[in-house]
């Protein structure tokens, strides 16, 4: 069995990041519900167990608890915020309304630096959030860590194992956030970090494998972005051409995409692959809506029909797969579930409205990083792995108004346009999502001696480490210089190039 690390997950917005960060230090991670029974918790024998922060007061009524007998077994334990509170709690501490609440970047000082706090500096920045606070420990613990107002922002009891932390390590605000990871994972668990996506593969190839069965087949809805390509890849590693993928173009995806995911999967992994061109059917139920949720939904429905036909036309097939990753799992509540087969799950009706009663999901432990990791560890191309993330509907949501052909056109020219220069200035592994948006407005210009009433193309470049908030990327002007004379120049219909410096919040990073 491999080595693991499992979270048990109180509802804290940052629980997914504790299990990405576990990851980065090459150990394998799981979350699940804080309300799994112990005896579950302790038959995937885990090399330790962080307990996540969470929305609720320890002493609310219907806080969540777990047993106590948890802290009795063996196991090294992290409490992260609330789960610091209620260890303090279920041992015998005291916790308390803090008189002053601490939210954002705080000074802690570390009283004792050896243990969980082993190689941190004597004050370091961390962040902090918390309305409650542990005032007194437990018997056994002993705090290590102090701020201004918080007696008590880490405790420790070094024979049982037990740590807690106030402050939240998992977030790069905390400094020296993962310098504490790591020795709780490597000196407290004693890991041996053997997590890594080539592993991770012949493990999965071999799942697929037992799954499918020597004579299985497997229909698989490719719709080109990183997920679906990259289960394409492996699911074709297992299986080879037993594999049927179809791909539904439906005309809105960006310049050379579509073309791309063709070329891949005929040469580079030559799976039986069937292109359905359905963009004039897409256009025709566009036209005329402006709603952007109509849009999306128009898309969805239309996506499925045309994939239901395609798919009826080939004929029985075993298993159907698809893309799902971690994030996913994670919020559908399904995080204890480790299988790379899921059985009668059901996502969007499609599967059993074809008569499938399995799926094959072979990234549902992965995260969208180890995704492209795999991808590349599979041999795909670096620019299909490393793709800047693209909505579902895709330039149909960066179209403001009607979505026609033309207008389609204009989008995808100024988002080719934008990546080029982004790419040829070096930056394109340092902003994390940038594109061009087709506004609905349209301005007075002049070109050459003639007047013109075109079209505003906005520019949207944002960095995050979550996308749960964003910052605008400040881009050189010299590059912005260059990247809005071209979209004028070479696109037409295009008179003006504005860009967009809202963070999110907030604003959304997309338009709509």
């Amino acid at each position: 069995m491999k080595e693991m690390i499992l979270i048990l997950d109180f509802g804290g917005q940052y629980t997914q990041l504790i299990a990405r960060r576990v990851r980065e230090c090459h150990v394998y991670s799981e979350v699940i519900p804080w309300h799994t029974p112990l005896p579950e918790i302790l038959a995937r024998q885990p090399r330790g167990i962080i307990l996540s922060g969470g929305p609720s007061g320890v002493h609310d009524e219907g806080a969540p608890r777990i047993d106590p007998a948890i802290y009795e077994a063996g196991i090294p334990i992290l409490g992260i915020c609330y789960g610091m509170q209620l260890t303090a709690l279920l041992l015998g501490g005291r916790v308390e309304r803090a008189r002053e609440r601490e939210y954002g970047r705080i000074t802690v000082r570390m009283k004792d630096r050896d243990g969980l706090l082993e190689g941190l500096t004597e004050s370091s920045v961390c962040w902090m959030s918390h309305t409650w606070q542990v005032t007194e420990c437990p018997s056994g613990f002993h705090a290590v860590a102090e701020t201004e107002h918080c007696p008590v922002a880490a405790m420790e009891n070094r024979e049982k194992r037990v740590y807690g932390v106030q402050f939240h390590p998992e977030v790069t605000h905390t400094a020296e956030g993962k310098i504490l990871l790591l020795n709780f994972l490597f000196k407290i668990c004693r890991c041996s970090g053997d997590w890594n996506m080539k592993a991770y593969a012949e493990t999965a190839v071999r799942q697929i494998q037992d799954a499918v069965g020597p004579g299985g087949t497997v229909l698989l809805a490719l719709s080109g972005g990183v997920d679906s390509s990259v289960a394409a890849a492996l699911i074709y590693r297992a299986i080879g051409n037993r594999l049927t993928c179809v791909f539904v173009d439906h005309g809105l995806l960006r310049k050379g995409e579509s073309d791309q995911v063709c070329h891949v999967f005929s040469h580079l992994f030559p799976v039986r692959f069937i292109r359905a061109d359905a963009a004039d059917r897409f256009f025709a139920d566009l036209k005329g809506v402006t709603d952007p949720e109509e849009k999306r939904h128009i898309i969805g429905r239309d996506f499925i029909e045309v994939f239901r036909k395609e798919a009826l036309s080939l004929g029985k097939m075993d298993y159907f797969a698809q893309g799902t990753i971690y994030p996913d799992v994670i919020e559908s509540g399904q995080g204890s579930n480790a299988a790379v087969i899921k059985s009668h799950h059901n996502v969007g009706g499609l599967p059993n409205e074809l008569g499938f009663t399995e799926l094959i999901e072979p990234l549902r432990m992965l995260f969208k990083d180890e995704v492209r990791a795999l991808g590349e560890t599979l041999g795909l191309p670096r620019e299909l792995v490393w793709r800047q993330p693209f909505p579902g509907p895709g330039l149909a949501v960066r179209i403001i108004g009607e979505v026609t052909p033309e207008k389609t056109a204009i989008v995808r020219e100024s988002d080719a346009v934008f990546r080029e220069e982004i790419a040829a200035a070096g930056l394109d592994s340092r902003i994390s999502q940038y594109f061009a948006v087709l506004t609905n407005l349209r301005s007075v210009g002049v070109m050459g001696d003639e007047r013109t009433y075109d079209y505003t193309i906005a520019l949207r470049a944002v960095t995050t480490d979550d996308f749960m908030t964003a910052d605008w990327a400040r881009l050189p002007y010299e590059l912005i210089e260059r990247v809005s004379a071209r979209i004028v120049n070479e696109v037409p219909h295009v008179s003006r190039v504005v860009l967009d410096v809202t963070t999110k919040p907030p604003a959304s990073i997309e338009w709509e």
